[in-house]
Order: C-alpha cells, then sequence, then structure tokens
C-alpha cells in the first residue's frame, strides 16, 4: 500500500519551503493541486500549483474530475474583486506507481483521503504533516513575502491570515485527527525536515509492518 505525505501549515508557516526540501530527499511522486488564482513571482507551473483560468475549470468539472473546490472572495492587485478557486483534480497524476507527496489545506486533505479510499483502485496510507509557527512570526514572513512581489497585495494577505484561523482551527484539526505527532515546528528549517523526515520514515515502516500482519492474516484465513 503507497503512502500520501500530504504537507499542510497555514500562510507563511513555510510549507512551501519544506515541500521542496523534503522533494529532495525522499523518492514519491509529487501530486500537485489546481488554482485559478494568479501565478505569484518565483512559482512556476505544475510545481507550485497547475495554474488554470475559470474556462478551463469549468471544463474539468463538466467532466466530473473536481475531487473537492475551495472558493475565495478576494481583492486582486488591480484592486477590484475577484473568485480564486482552488481545487483537486483527478488527472493522471493518480496514475503513477509508489508513494505520494502533496502539499495543500486541512481541506483539501480531507478530501484526498475520502476519495483514495472510495474512488481508487489503489489504497493509500495517508501520513499528515502539520507546519506550526506563531502568528507574530507568520505575520512578518508574510509582509517580507509581498515585499518581493511587483505588485504586493495587502488584502489578500490579510485574507488569507482570516480564512486560515477557520481553516486550521483546533476544532478542525482535532475532527481531522491531525495529532501533535504530527505537528512540527519551523523555527529552524534544517531541524524541521529533519524531524518531518524521520517521522515519514517511521511512519512508513509502521505501515508496512501493519500491511504485512494483514497479509499473513488473509493468507491464514485462505490456507484454513
Amino acid at each position: 500500500m503507497p503512502n500520501f505525505i500530504y504537507i499542510m501549515g497555514k500562510s507563511s508557516a513555510g510549507k512551501d519551503t519544506i515541500y521542496k526540501n523534503i522533494k529532495e530527499k525522499i523518492n514519491a511522486n509529487t501530486y500537485v493541486l489546481y488554482t485559478t488564482r494568479p501565478m505569484r513571482d518565483g512559482e512556476e507551473q505544475g510545481r507550485e500549483y497547475n495554474f488554470i483560468n475559470k474556462i478551463q475549470f469549468e471544463n474539468l468539472k463538466k467532466q466530473d474530475k473536481v475531487i473537492e473546490e475551495r472558493n475565495y472572495n478576494v481583492i486582486n492587485s488591480k484592486g477590484e474583486k475577484d473568485i480564486w478557486t482552488y481545487t483537486t483534480i483527478a488527472d493522471k497524476q493518480w496514475e503513477k506507481q509508489g508513494d505520494f507527496l502533496g502539499i495543500g489545506t486541512l481541506e483539501s486533505y480531507i478530501s484526498i483521503l475520502k476519495y483514495a479510499k472510495e474512488h481508487t483502485e489503489k489504497k493509500l496510507e495517508m501520513i499528515p504533516i502539520y507546519i506550526e509557527i506563531d502568528e507574530q512570526t507568520r505575520r512578518q514572513r508574510a509582509i517580507e513575502r509581498e515585499e518581493r512581489q511587483k505588485n504586493p497585495n495587502y488584502n489578500e494577505m490579510e485574507r488569507r491570515f482570516k480564512a486560515d484561523d477557520i481553516d486550521f482551527s483546533k476544532e478542525k484539526l482535532k475532527e481531522a485527527g491531525i495529532s501533535e505527532k504530527q505537528t512540527f515546528q519551523n523555527y529552524d528549517i534544517d531541524v524541521c525536515v529533519e524531524n518531518i523526515i524521520s517521522y515519514i520514515n517511521n511512519e512508513k515502516e509502521r505501515v508496512e509492518i501493519k500491511n504485512k500482519k494483514i497479509n499473513e492474516s488473509e493468507n491464514d484465513k485462505y490456507e484454513r
């Protein structure tokens, strides 16, 4: 049974950097979410997200390929009201063999977990990773990131912070089964990545032992 390592965290908690570091250190297919929001400076198509327009998204919905979607009312860099969609798509990425590595929100994690159980022949063992950091440090990082943009959008930054307070509330984390052992503090990137890699390896070993016991139990039943 392959593992799906899924990295989550509030905006500016450092999950993108951690994702890139982990991707270089483990053998796993990357699963990339989709969004209709504009690409930010420094981002690349198919790396942070698969960037699509609204017409492309509607076509994917008509093809019944949308696993889940989240829509946000925003003020774009031009000062205009807009709607940005973040979505998980049932595309060819699912056909790859081996473990997966993905990044997203708590909501997308829950939806992928449900989809993997109900709609794919290849069952996945989800390994959630939640990145955490204090509010003051996170806000300072967010401001510094906006300052590096050609067209800083502080309204959108504030929207993300407010949405994160709801999306990653303690109640929702608990409901999703995210515990302290799956939560990692990101104050030192090297230490954080090292701790996550260690946890992933331990979880993969645990899953392997569990699957071995299940197979042995099924073989015993068959022999009887």
